[in-house]
């Protein structure tokens, strides 16, 4: 019993070991987006509402860059410094979620964008975090007069927003934080609102107050960030202020 005690915490630390090696000192740090998880909207195509712009920048910013389509795993994870997950539609299982939390707790770095916030569930309940039930609509700083799609004005200071005036959001969910690590540093304005009843209108029954865009936090050791929207950084509205953004993101996931 006692050799099998010892062997397992040897083979624990180990694997803590090939984890945290990954994230400190590389002048080339690899950064994966996950693509097994239902994913419709990749980095190796070329579409509007692809990804390949925003793998760009983080090649641009000395990443070495790679897709990964199978389960999310201690081993799958080895030799990844920053984990993208965007657009998910089919859930992470228990097992992965519990796999992201070593990751981070080792050093890694998660960057979460939404596009349902069902995928997410387990992974963001465990770091404190909710998403809405439905999607936010805006009565200020629209673009194109639709109330999906709206400018966010209200940034708190952070790197990722700095130099920032505002950000394009087209279709996002509202964030919650309840707990002491993660912080909201984007956010709507007081009279947005979500239609709780889907009846189309604003009513009494109606939740209306400044909703969090974006989230940031650390775990143990790593840091993560969760989007309420995925399409910010998609190639058809990453420009002009998304494209600043997005910049200032990839640096942030590289620093110590």
């Amino acid at each position: 019993m006692h050799k099998r005690l010892i062997a397992s915490v040897a083979v624990s630390a180990l694997i803590c070991l090939f984890i945290s090696g990954a994230y400190a000192g590389e002048k080339n740090p690899v950064v994966m987006f996950d693509q097994g998880h239902g994913q419709k909207f990749l980095i190796e195509k070329e579409g509007d509402l692809q990804l390949s712009k925003l793998a760009a920048l983080f090649k641009d910013e000395g990443y070495r860059v790679k897709s990964g389509t199978s389960l999310i795993t201690d081993e799958s994870m080895q030799g990844v410094s920053v984990l993208v997950i965007s657009g998910a539609f089919a859930p992470l299982t228990s097992a992965e979620v519990d796999a992201l939390m070593r990751f981070l707790g080792a050093g890694g770095r998660l960057c979460i964008m939404l596009h349902i916030p069902q995928p997410y569930a387990g992974l963001m309940s465990r770091l404190q975090i909710f998403a809405s039930n439905g999607v936010i609509l805006e009565r200020e700083h629209l673009i194109n007069d639709q109330p999906k799609d709206f400018f966010v004005v209200n940034l708190d200071k952070h790197p990722i927003t700095e130099g920032i005036r505002k950000i394009g959001v087209h279709g996002g969910w509202a964030l919650i934080s309840d707990g002491r690590q993660g912080k909201i540093i984007a956010r709507t304005g007081s009279r947005a609102w979500i239609d709780l009843n889907r009846d189309g209108k604003f009513n009494g029954t109606d939740a209306e107050q400044s909703f969090g865009v974006a989230v940031t936090g650390s775990y143990g050791k790593g840091r993560y960030i969760i989007f309420g929207d995925d399409a910010i950084f998609q190639n058809r509205f990453l420009e002009t202020e998304n494209m600043a953004f997005g910049r200032n993101l990839v640096k942030w996931l590289r620093e110590s």
